[in-house]
């Protein structure tokens, strides 16, 4: 894992960085940000392509071989400091501190899937995937597959891959359109072709 030393950034420059990443192709974005040194740690083989970083990314790492999907949310702070401030008494404007932060990180061999939200003070495990569209509110365990708001443990990764095995002669994408439209719609009885 490259680990440069984060360093804190103008609003002006973020804002920047941020214009630039959202107009990059996924290939740029990720050696960019790996060659930036925004993040805490950005591990070999990784690829990022969701649009966006986390407001403060050097609360954020990566180690190696992780893939961030589009649409994911790194939330490394929350703003609820205002009310627990008011309800303690204090006078307006007065606050107990401007937020409150927490670190991300995310082992080896990990998949998060699209539209996913991380919260902060989470470790997501090595070789572990979060389904698309889930809310991760505590760490994940090595291997697992979560899913759900708040996620949770849903299967293991090790069950999913005796699955996709089986899944040799599936075509791929680039393969002839008979092949495919075959394969998929041979049989309409069949919900996943895991099962033929």
């Amino acid at each position: 894992m490259r680990n440069k030393k984060p360093k804190k950034y103008s609003r002006k420059f973020m804002f920047l960085t941020k214009v630039r990443i959202l107009l990059m192709s996924e290939r740029k974005r990720t050696r960019f940000l790996s060659e930036s040194g925004l993040f805490a740690g950005f591990g070999k083989n990784c690829e990022w392509f969701c649009r966006s970083i986390p407001e403060e990314p050097y609360m954020l790492k990566l180690h190696d071989n992780v893939v961030i999907s589009a649409k994911v949310n790194f939330i490394t702070h929350d703003v609820i400091n205002d009310m627990l401030a008011r309800k303690i008494g204090a006078n307006p404007g007065e606050q107990l501190s401007e937020y409150y932060m927490g670190t991300i990180e995310i082992f080896d061999n990990v998949v998060i899937g699209s539209d996913s939200t991380i919260l902060y003070n989470t470790r997501i495990g090595p070789n572990a995937i979060v389904a698309a569209g889930s809310v991760v509110t505590k760490d994940v365990p090595e291997g697992a597959i979560v899913g759900g708001n708040p996620a949770r443990v849903i299967g293991k990764t090790e069950d999913l891959l005796a699955k996709r095995k089986k899944l040799r002669d599936m075509p791929l994408d680039r393969d002839d359109l008979a092949v495919i439209m075959d394969y998929f719609w041979k049989d309409p009885g069949a919900k996943d072709p895991i099962e033929r």
